[in-house]
């Protein structure tokens, strides 16, 4: 409590306090929706299974709309890489050591979560548990990663972007959203390869618009800024409706005169999918969500400027990875010891047993999660303690700019190779071995260039 008081206190008047409690609130609703949704059965062995209840509840599509807040944490990351690049810059930094600074943040915390998963995994292999089994328990607990993929890659692509967004404003997220659109042609009405770029092009539009909200902030006292480069995001109450009736208009076309399905979450059996790789209408959704951040930050300042409101969403961002790396992996140690105990109910979803269940298990479930961050929450806590050394990095080799990128493109490699890799693959590990080594060889190598190695000056 002492060490966030002083944070608090300590916190720059400039800070923008709206952007840290939006990325605790999106990752909050995120962990409470995968927890909420989920269904606990048994498969034909008598083994405890686990899917998402949404392919039983279609009345539950709209409320969707609210559920997925993917397109806030993304529109944050863009403003907060672009205020930390900026600023980076300003004290005579450059990118590659600005890259370096988000590994920090990023990947340990992610490597804690992989590590633990393989030595747990192959000590369940050395008691007889089958390969294919720890395989399936390693992919639901590695679920959270997909989200990393594509946000690691707008990371890494931050500085090129945000050149680009100096330039040309708005117009780049206009463009990403019209190869986002190509793409739900092809996958409409072919070639399917047309939508391959979507999985980047969407999120990506969603950051860039981060960087016009970081251009339009309340500039702090003694900034004079990029005034020749600054492509400030309309923020008026009339923008911000207008954002807001224009997007949630347009996603109630594409839904429902449109091909696009309502369900803005991962739904089995769908023919296009909205989030997996982001489709028009994820942009409409996004739109509508910016324009209702904008009208409601106003309102929000006063409560973000009182200690205790402050110091709670300082205490959530100090973890908020690793809260949401661990989250489908409490549910799984919860299963589990309910199930060794004998106490495990697997109520069908929709019934009166099911929603009644809700209430005790979130609860059980955030106690489980409580008790793994407080054991490697200190990972995050510490990274995000990390501190440059500013002298040794603004003399970046070309070479070491190239090791940097890649060691970010083995550790996005590592992920993805994991994400598409069936759940029932057997894997001694939990997880396919190629994408152990290419992670583990991409962290390593950010690591050591975080030591200093391949720095001059």
């Amino acid at each position: 409590m002492r060490r966030l008081r002083q944070l608090a206190e300590r916190t720059p008047a400039g800070r923008e306090r709206y952007v840290d409690l939006l990325r605790a609130v999106a990752i909050g609703m995120v962990v409470v929706g995968h927890w909420g949704v989920t269904v606990v059965g048994r498969d034909a062995a008598g083994r405890p299974t686990g899917h998402s209840a949404l392919s039983d509840l279609t009345w539950a599509y709209p409320l969707t709309w609210v559920a997925q807040v993917l397109p806030v944490f993304f529109l944050v990351g863009g403003f907060a890489n672009a205020a930390s690049l900026t600023a980076r810059r300003s004290r005579g930094g450059d990118a590659t050591g600005w890259l370096l600074d988000r590994s920090a943040r990023l990947v340990p915390p992610t490597t804690v979560l992989l590590l633990a998963l393989a030595v747990g995994a192959a000590g369940a292999h050395l008691f007889g548990v089958g390969a294919a089994q720890t395989r399936q328990v390693a992919w639901f607990a590695t679920i959270p990663l997909w989200f990393l993929v594509p946000y690691l890659a707008v990371v890494a692509l931050t500085p090129p972007m945000h050149a680009l967004h100096r330039r040309f404003g708005l117009a780049v997220p206009v463009a990403l959203a019209g190869l986002v659109a190509l793409g739900d042609l092809g996958r409409l009405t072919g070639p399917a390869a047309l939508a391959t770029g979507n999985q980047l092009a969407g999120w990506l539009a969603m950051h860039q618009v981060g960087f016009a909200w970081y251009d339009a902030r309340a500039r702090p006292a003694g900034d004079p800024g990029p005034d020749r480069a600054r492509h400030p995001l309309p923020t008026s109450r009339r923008a911000a409706t207008t954002l807001l009736a224009g997007g949630f208009g347009a996603l109630l076309l594409l839904t429902t005169i449109g091909p696009y399905p309502v369900a803005m979450l991962h739904v089995p059996g769908e023919r296009l999918e909205n989030d997996g790789p982001p489709s028009l209408a994820l942009l409409a959704l996004a739109t509508a969500q910016l324009g209702l951040i904008l009208l409601l930050r106003q309102p929000a300042q006063p409560w973000l400027r009182r200690p205790g409101p402050w110091q709670a969403v300082i205490a959530v961002n100090s973890v908020v990875l690793t809260v949401f790396l661990w989250h489908l992996t409490a549910a799984l140690l919860l299963i589990g010891l309910l199930d060794a105990v004998g106490l495990l109910p697997t109520p069908a979803a929709g019934t009166a047993a099911w929603y009644a269940w809700r209430v005790p298990w979130l609860l059980l479930l955030a106690v489980v999660l409580a008790g793994l961050v407080a054991v490697v929450g200190p990972v995050e806590a510490r990274a995000g303690r990390h501190r440059p050394a500013e002298g040794r990095l603004t003399a970046a080799r070309p070479a070491r700019s190239a090791l940097v990128v890649a060691g970010y493109a083995a550790v996005i490699a590592g992920l993805l190779v994991n994400t598409v890799t069936p759940q029932k693959a057997p894997a001694p590990l939990g997880l396919p071995a190629p994408a152990l080594v290419a992670y583990l060889a991409g962290a390593g190598l950010l690591r050591l260039l975080r030591s200093g190695w391949g720095t001059r000056g």
